[in-house]
């Protein structure tokens, strides 16, 4: 049995007791006139009143019982809605006798109530509602956290969304204002032009990222199939298929490690851009930011994580090189060399895998020595070829790519490039990164040769670019863990989980 202790074993019994008293603790068909923000909206003209109450004008609610304060032959009881909270107030004269003993014995904190009654105002100033009908509409089994000590243990509330959720407010205030990030995204691609697209989940081939799948079984096709990692080489088919602006905003899976900024399934957007280039990405996501600031009604500098995020001028652009000289403070004699940079790794106490070539190795530097020194958005543009095995290669340089990261507050938020579209170049840079994989590169792309046959019947010049959702909302809602901005994060089993249970 799940509710296994003694209180949730008294409340169980109470439950049976209003059952065989003919009361339904779970009744339906209860609809309320309107949530409690309205009714303050609504009846806050009589806190100036004389008689400072609206009886007469009988209003329903709904709301879960945060608090009861029982005075013998009166009770004034604290409810608890989406967005509001409000004091009520009932005796066993503005109820029936009998049904207020049944009340007053029955209801408990944790329940939620449906109320009729009017507005009014306390002796002590405090904003109410007279109750004349009360009826319980769902009994709690499960008592809620003690009030003042409240939910603080981390792993409880992760497990327990919904109870987080219940005992604190300003939870369901992030994940709304979640809601409003996703939403103005939309709207801003759209009144772009952009198509919204859906593209498969599970791919015969993993692609579209460096990263590691997670593998499943297609009964029916009788093959494996792969968790998508990335939805970039679908997105670019519809490009080569005709269409001009696409975008998706859905899930990735990415069969590694968690942290602070990663969890195995997380939420992106991708959008590619034909007759377009990073350059004007760049500028369109510097747009995209503004937009979602004065939505968010937030200062051009926030607050995040001890830090001040500067947005009120233009993002900074700074060559991959340039920042590893410039920000990290490394020596171009090391840069440009692998023996050095091993050398450079190894004395610092970083790791570095000899087998890695110059490209990949200088990705260690950057990481090891730029990354956390990036505070105010930065774009980092022109990265290494050999790291970038779908970017269109430079004109200027054939070693560098046309290519840019975006980092705010030392972590990546966005990445994109010029899309590779030469179907030759891109057929050889997936068999370097076969050479990779063979060499150590658990996470380099496979050969998709499907992929290289539809760029054969030519795909226009593009941008692409992916921007990390979660990662976004993180740095606009000020919190430092992903598990604050996913709903239902990856967790590990506790200990009495089993493949049963």
């Amino acid at each position: 049995m799940i509710f296994e202790n003694q209180l949730e074993i008294q409340r169980l019994e109470t439950a049976n007791e209003l059952r065989s008293a003919g009361v339904n603790p779970y009744p339906h068909f209860l609809r309320r006139d309107m949530d409690i923000t309205k009714f303050r909206l609504k009846f806050k003209h009589i806190i100036d009143t004389e008689e400072k109450s609206a009886e007469g004008q009988l209003v329903s609610l709904a709301g879960r019982v945060k608090l009861i304060r029982d005075a013998g032959k009166a009770i004034f009881a604290n409810i608890e809605d989406e967005d509001g909270n409000l004091q009520i107030y009932f005796s066993n004269k503005t109820l029936d006798p009998n049904w207020f003993k049944v009340v007053k014995k029955n209801i408990e904190v944790g329940d939620i109530i449906y109320v009729r009654g009017y507005a009014f105002v306390t002796r002590t100033g405090e904003f109410s509602m007279h109750v004349s009908e009360l009826t319980l509409a769902s009994k709690a089994i499960s008592p809620l956290p003690e009030k003042f000590h409240g939910l603080t243990d981390i792993e409880t509330r992760y497990r327990q969304r919904y109870l987080d959720m219940i005992m604190n407010p300003e939870v369901r205030a992030d994940f709304k204002r979640r809601s409003v990030i996703v939403s103005t995204i939309r709207r801003f691609f759209e009144d772009k032009g952009f198509l919204e697209v859906e593209t498969p989940m599970m791919h015969p081939i993993p692609g579209g990222a460096n990263a590691k799948p997670f593998v499943t079984f297609h009964n029916a096709l009788g093959v494996e199939r792969f968790l998508r990692i990335a939805p970039e080489l679908y997105l670019k088919r519809l490009i080569v298929g005709g269409f001009d602006a696409v975008y998706e905003m859905n899930r990735n899976f990415r069969n590694e490690g968690m942290d602070l900024t990663h969890n195995p399934e997380f939420t992106s957007i991708e959008f590619y851009w034909a007759w377009h280039t990073y350059h004007d990405l760049m500028g369109l996501t510097e747009e995209l930011f503004n937009v979602l600031l004065d939505k968010l009604d937030m200062p051009k500098i926030i607050e995040f994580d001890g830090m001040q995020i500067d947005f009120s001028k233009p993002f900074k652009r700074i060559s991959y090189k340039k920042a590893l000289v410039e920000i990290g403070g490394l020596d171009e004699a090391i840069i440009g060399d692998k023996d050095k940079i091993l050398a450079k790794l190894k004395a610092d106490g970083f790791e570095a895998n000899a087998k890695l070539d110059l490209g990949h190795l200088q990705a260690e530097l950057f990481d090891n020595y730029v990354e956390s020194k990036l505070t105010d958005p930065t774009f980092i543009i022109d990265y290494p070829i050999s790291i970038s095995p779908l970017s269109r290669r430079s004109d200027a340089d054939p070693n560098i790519a046309e290519r840019f990261e975006l980092f705010i507050a030392g972590r990546e938020l966005a990445n994109g490039f010029n899309e590779l579209n030469d179907p030759i170049d891109q057929y050889g840079r997936f068999a370097s990164q076969i050479e990779a994989k063979n060499a150590g590169d658990d996470e380099a792309h496979e050969m998709d040769e499907d992929y290289v046959r539809a760029l054969g019947y030519a795909m226009p010049p593009t941008a692409g670019q992916g921007i990390g959702i979660d990662r976004l909302v993180m740095l606009l809602t000020n919190k430092k863990s992903i598990r604050d901005v996913v709903l239902f994060p990856a967790m590990r089993p506790q200990k009495n989980e089993t493949k049963e249970n």
